[in-house]
């Protein structure tokens, strides 16, 4: 029976979050695209890493758009809904496209096997195809050897900070995970890298000896945080670039502008809700918290309550103690760690702010959570 909305059609390709739709091989992705005859734009680049992949990918594409050009950009995960994660100049597809599109892919999509984010992807690739957008922003999902945006070739690749995360895919050591991320670089003409440690860059250089090194760009973000300056500089030396090889147009001054004003969701977002101060970051991760912690006091010194929320299949326990200076209660779905035993995080936030209608909180632990609070809120991106 046919879906009646795009729900039901993404329903029936299961579980949406990052590695528990993670399917590594691109036979799958061929199947999907091999009937679409998706063009290649003029420019495609690929974002690959651990933790700052969307927050860059948002910036380039913020920059790209500032040169004159047509840019669409796929992000993953959404926070509150699929639309979100394709855009063409930061508009989100439409429900008509996405039905339309749906209604193509989904049979052979089924037939095939594929996951949700492959279908993400070639809904993506198709739709910037049909669109003709000038250049393409692909943030890759759980790794880049196997992942479904390493399935098409592409012209750049940006490397964000890697750190230990999806070790059940990616391998246990710093070093399996660096050498996994690496292959966003394969074929490229343009490689660039956040700093990383010299571990780390002894394996990306092995799979483009001409990686170029970004430095942090010290301007003041919209976004707030000073890692958001890491992922800025990276954005900025490739952009710089292609303006230095005459590949696109602009003035350094205006893209830089657009890169320091772009915001992302789930990042640090600030939420003023009523009387109360509220900063919602999906950091789920030890190498996401440990980007952040700098950055807390400049927000709230200290919070009323931090809420540490993440999926069921993940653990952030060991973190509650990296946050325990500052603030003066830590809320989680565990008593561990010093942190106040409530079940959901609509819970902790609705406790919090009957304690304190004037608090200041900060909710970190992943894109559902973040999605959890702003639906509890009644806030819309």
């Amino acid at each position: 029976m046919k879906p009646n909305n795009i729900d039901e059609w993404l329903d029936q390709l299961g579980q949406p979050s990052a590695d528990r739709d993670y399917k590594p091989g691109h036979e799958r992705m061929l199947s999907l695209l091999a009937p679409l005859n998706c063009q290649r734009p003029k420019l495609r680049i690929r974002i690959a890493g651990t933790n700052g992949k969307g927050s860059t990918a948002f910036m380039l594409a913020a920059a790209l758009q500032a040169a004159g050009l047509k840019v669409g950009l796929y992000t993953s995960p959404h926070v509150l809904s699929f639309h979100e994660r394709i855009r063409i100049n930061g508009e989100p597809i439409s429900d008509e496209c996405l039905w339309n599109l749906l209604e193509l892919i989904m049979p052979t999509a089924l037939t095939a096997g594929a996951s949700y984010f492959e279908v993400a992807t070639a809904l993506a690739l198709y739709h910037f195809s049909q669109n003709s957008v000038d250049v393409e922003v692909l943030e890759a999902g759980v790794g880049a050897r196997l992942d479904a945006t390493t399935a098409v070739e592409a012209d750049m690749a940006l490397i964000t900070p890697i750190g230990l995360d999806h070790e059940a895919w990616l391998g246990s050591t710093i070093a399996e995970v660096a050498e996994e991320k690496s292959y966003a670089l394969k074929g490229c003409r343009w490689a660039f890298s956040a700093a990383q440690t010299a571990e780390i860059l002894s394996i990306l250089s092995k799979q483009h000896p001409n990686l170029q090194l970004a430095e942090p760009l010290n301007i003041p973000c919209l976004m707030p945080g000073g890692h958001q300056k890491t992922n800025a500089g990276l954005a900025y030396t490739a952009i710089n670039s292609l303006l230095n090889e005459h590949i696109i147009e602009g003035h350094q001054a205006t893209l830089q502008q657009a890169i320091a004003l772009t915001v992302a969701p789930a990042r640090l977002q600030y939420i003023p809700y009523q009387q109360a101060h509220i900063w919602l970051d999906a950091a789920h991760n030890r190498h996401a918290i440990e980007a952040l912690l700098d950055s807390l006091p400049a927000l709230a010194n200290p919070f009323d309550a931090i809420l540490v929320y993440t999926r069921e299949d993940r653990s952030l326990l060991n973190e509650l103690k990296l946050l325990q200076p500052f603030s003066r209660q830590l809320f989680s779905n565990s008593d561990e760690g010093g942190a106040i035993n409530i079940p959901t995080v609509e819970e902790a936030l609705k406790h919090a702010l009957a304690s304190n209608p004037n608090a200041r909180i900060l909710l970190l632990g992943s894109f559902t959570s973040v999605a959890a609070a702003l639906r509890q809120l009644n806030i819309s991106l």
